[in-house]
């Protein structure tokens, strides 16, 4: 039972997740996601092609376009700048947060609901993730409703219209989790009805899945795009199907090479509060007595939750983002298991985390030590306080909700470590602001802007920032750069500059001229005796003008 105290603490902790979004939507944007997927967005809304996208205007086709649609639109309609950035992001999470929500009730009660988004509004990776610009997040939305929905329509008699349209807009979903990331919005549900099927030994389920009208509906969503972009450019279909999806995945050519296991110590870390309540949370939602039907649900998330893990662990090709869509279900399995457990066993397992913030605020003390160069150390120093503010807030928040389960106010002690993680949150996201100059290009792009006239050539040489483009609100001639264009400049040649010496005759030709490169190529064109004005150096790049 949820105390009139404890309902003003729940308004409390929705108003400090909406403060804390909006405070935190302005962050610069980091190198290289943020600004890749950002300048993709501006690059479209700019040129009013919504077909092929183009990164720093060669056509770049790794990923499909729903969140540059998105954000094209916002950054038509809003101020340019990291808000209108960020708005799909923040908007894909807190909807994932409120279906949660919605789905966690109408599985059990009102209670479940409340828990389960508690559990994942208290993820640190997950509401950070919220607030950076990646294209998991969107996925996650989409992904999360494909099986929220069909959990829903699993619920209903075989032939209600109720069970229909709930399975309908599962293959809605899918369809946007497809033009979100590509293949991978098939292979979950895919993956985790094939469980389902075999957890049940039954596969009855495949034939419930409303395939006339849902192939109907999942075609006409996601094959327009597809077709479009494959007409207007042929080298599409097998450079997206073939090298994005089956090339990747089974090779390490993108150097995200890790073991196996890469992925669970981030599920463990994401869901930092609980951590050690996992195990118990994904044995309860395995062999949860009672209703039979909610056994299946919470297995049927676990097995969600596994196949997106297992997929991504046996793949070439890993970055952290890539587990996002398995904590929505999970979240429903953790607070499942917050309203049932006995208060005095989940005492026991938060009383831990106080050990692990003190580690981490010890740890917040020598950040700055750990910096090598002044300018680094200069930043670092400047994050520190924010750091060790975030982690004395984790133990704060860890004592207060052990103390409080100890004494069987479950509610209380839930809503305190979400509140006291929005802290921490919003802490860590101002200490990584600090570290801005070194993690995003803002800085250099407005010390260029403020030496380049329009008709001023613009170069990137050896190195390019993705988010200085879209901060200059230009793209840049690459010099010796192939990297992630390189299928771009091959159908584009002319756009690009292959060689230093290239470079050199082209520098020399009359009219105004700025270079960044880093501080390596700096010397060697200098070397050769390349006249150079000096505008900026830091450790990680070099801004120069044609004297």
């Amino acid at each position: 039972m949820i105390r009139p105290p404890t309902r003003i603490l729940l308004w409390i902790l929705a108003a400090l997740v909406v403060a804390i979004g909006i405070d935190n939507l302005d962050r610069p944007l980091a190198n290289p996601d943020e600004g890749r997927y950002a300048e993709i967005a501006r690059e479209m809304a700019q040129s009013g092609d919504w077909i092929t996208p183009r990164l720093n205007g060669l056509k770049y086709f790794e990923k499909p376009p729903l969140q540059y649609w998105a954000t094209a639109a916002s950054l038509t309609l809003l101020p340019h700048g990291e808000y209108a950035a960020r708005l799909y992001v923040a908007l894909c999470g807190l909807a994932t947060l409120l279906l949660v929500a919605f789905t966690g009730r109408r599985l059990g009660t009102r209670e479940t609901g409340l828990a389960a988004a508690i559990a994942l509004a208290s993820s640190p990776y997950f509401m950070v993730m919220s607030g950076v610009v990646t294209l998991d997040t969107g996925l996650t939305l989409w992904t999360t409703l494909t099986f929220c929905a069909y959990l829903l329509a699993e619920r209903e008699p075989t032939r209600s219209p109720t069970r229909r349209r709930w399975m309908l807009l599962a293959w809605a979903a899918m369809a946007l989790a497809v033009l979100s990331k590509g293949l991978v919005g098939l292979v979950f549900p895919a993956g985790a009805l094939l469980a389902l099927c075999v957890l049940r030994r039954d596969l009855r389920p495949v034939a419930r899945l409303e395939w006339a009208y849902g192939l109907v509906i999942f075609l006409a969503i996601s094959a327009p795009w597809f077709v479009a972009v494959s007409y207007q450019n042929p080298e599409f279909p097998r450079f997206f199907f073939v090298h994005e999806h089956w090339e990747r995945f089974l090779s390490a050519s993108h150097r995200r090479t890790e073991p196996w296991w890469y992925f669970l110590p981030i599920v463990a870390v994401g869901f930092l509060p609980w951590l050690f309540a996992l195990p118990s949370a994904f044995a309860h939602g395995w062999r949860l007595a009672g209703d039979p039907r909610a056994t299946n649900e919470m297995r049927l998330a676990l097995a969600w939750a596994f196949v997106v893990v297992a997929f991504f662990s046996i793949s070439s090709s890993k970055l952290p983002a890539y587990i996002l869509p398995a904590f929505p279900p999970l979240a429903l399995v953790i607070g499942r298991y917050l309203v049932h457990a006995p208060t005095r066993k989940l005492a026991w397992q938060v009383l831990p985390m106080t050990l692990v913030a003190m580690a981490l605020v010890a740890l917040a003390l020598q950040i700055e030590s750990r910096a090598r160069e002044p300018w680094t150390r200069e930043l670092y120093g400047h994050a520190q306080p924010l750091a060790l503010m975030a982690a004395l807030a984790l133990l704060a928040a860890c004592a207060i909700a052990a103390a409080a389960l100890w004494r069987g106010r479950r509610w209380t002690a839930l809503v305190a470590i979400a509140i006291g993680m929005g802290v921490v949150l919003d802490r860590i996201e101002d200490a990584y602001e600090a570290l801005s100059p070194r993690q995003s290009g803002k800085s250099v792009a407005t010390l260029m802007a403020a030496h380049a006239s329009p008709e001023a050539r613009l170069y990137s040489v050896r190195y390019f920032e993705h988010s200085v483009p879209f901060y200059l609100r230009r793209t840049l001639t690459l010099v010796a750069y192939v990297d992630e264009f390189e299928r771009g400049i091959a159908s584009e040649p002319t756009a690009h500059i292959p060689t230093l010496e290239a470079f050199h005759e082209d520098w020399l030709r009359p009219g105004e001229a700025l270079a960044i490169m880093n501080p390596a190529t700096f010397a060697a064109l200098g070397a050769r005796g390349l006249p150079m004005q000096r505008l900026h150096e830091d450790p990680r790049r070099v801004l120069v003008r044609k004297p």
